[in-house]
Order: structure tokens, then sequence, then C-alpha cells
């Protein structure tokens, strides 16, 4: 029989990870809805956000060609692109939005929901261990050379790629998932989350306000 000491050493060096798949009853100014996933205390988006509307109804723009884009960041007007602005990508992997459309005061997110801080982030990671954070976030499948992804959270991260601010370029489908954070870094940069095919953490870059990445939201 187990005394009272040995099992409270138990509870106290086991660590029990908490997910809860919740209902899709998540829906943008769009219409488009979403699964939500609780992770801890947190509740996030299990997709990319795909909406091409501010919160209050004012459509957000939609820039295709490269000079239009590095244009759009150098003057920090709100933009969105499908990756190669391909429509059949977004279908998969949302829009790339660059940070002045992440800021903007009109809301991106659905009403109840934002982009998430440096320390939202910092909060995720930490609960999942930092050290195979990315593994444990990452989907199984869609990733090029990953064998080792097994989104045991169910958070399902994807390798959509992004945008570079300075000439509009896209770089990185399959290999490469950029998300943004909502804390800025300086007037020219912003925080960002890298998951790369090959690593088991999860990057943290500071980031041109310019680039397009995708974005994942969380409860407020």
């Amino acid at each position: 029989m187990k005394t009272i000491k040995t099992i409270l050493g138990c509870l106290l060096t086991t660590s029990v990870l908490f997910f809860s798949s919740c209902a899709a009853n998540v829906k943008d100014i769009d219409g488009n809805a979403y699964k939500t996933l609780k992770i801890g205390n947190q509740e996030w988006m299990t997709a990319n956000l795909n909406v091409s509307h501010f919160r209050n109804g004012d459509a957000i723009t939609e820039v295709k060609t490269n000079e239009e884009w590095a244009r759009s960041g150098k003057d920090s007007i709100p933009a969105w692109c499908y990756y190669n602005n391909d429509p059949e990508n977004g279908k998969t992997y949302g829009k790339l939005y660059n940070w002045y459309a992440v800021n903007d005061s009109r809301g991106l997110a659905p009403a109840g929901w934002h982009t998430p801080s440096v320390k939202e982030w910092i909060g995720l990671t930490e609960y999942l261990g930092e050290d195979n954070a990315g593994i444990k976030l990452k989907s199984a499948t869609g990733w090029t050379d990953d064998g080792k992804s097994t989104n045991e959270s169910g958070f399902s991260v994807l390798p959509g790629g992004y945008r570079l601010g300075s000439d509009g370029t896209f770089d990185k489908v399959g290999y490469y998932g950029r998300l943004w954070c909502s804390t800025e870094y300086s007037s020219c940069c912003s925080w960002g989350r890298n998951f790369n095919n090959d690593l088991a953490k999860v990057g943290r870059g500071a980031n041109d306000k310019a680039d397009g990445f995708t974005v994942r939201c969380i409860k407020d």
C-alpha cells in the first residue's frame, strides 16, 4: 500500500498536459468557421486566419504584385495575400498578412479573440516544454523532409511559407511556418514565431513588419 508521502511525490514529479478540443463555433466576419482547442489555460484556433475584412466590415487590401506588396509595407498599409497569389493555397494555409493588418485598431481577429502576444506564445511553449514544443505543435503531415512532428497537442501548425516585405517574393512553403505576434519589437519590426521542418523547438524572431506571415488567434 502506497503511503501518502509516496503519492504526493508522484503528483509533484509527474507532468500532465491538458488538451481539449472544442466545437467549430467561432466565425470571422466573412463567415469562415474555426475549430478551437484548449491547451492548459489557453484556448486557440486550430487553423490560420482566412479573413479579408476587419471586424468593423472594412475591407483589407489584397495585394498581388511584388512591387505593391513592398510599397504597402513601406507605407504602413494593412495588406493580405495568398501564398503565390493562389486561392488554393488559402484553403490549406489561410492568408498571409503584414503586421499592419495585425495591429490595425479595426480588429483582424473575430470578436473575443486576438493575435497572441509574445507572453502568450511563451506560455504555450513553456507549457509544452521548450525543447520539443515545435514537434508537438506542428501537423504530423504536410512538412517536407520531416518525420518528427507528432501534432500531439492538436494545434496543427502547417508550413505555409511567408512573403518578404522587402521585395514581395514568396518563400519556403512546405518547409517553414511563420506566425505573427502582436508584440512590437521596434519601429521597423515585430515579434513572430518560427516553425521549421527540421527543428524541434519553436523559433523566436524580430521580423520586418512588411513581411507576410500567417496568423493564429487566441481567445481573450
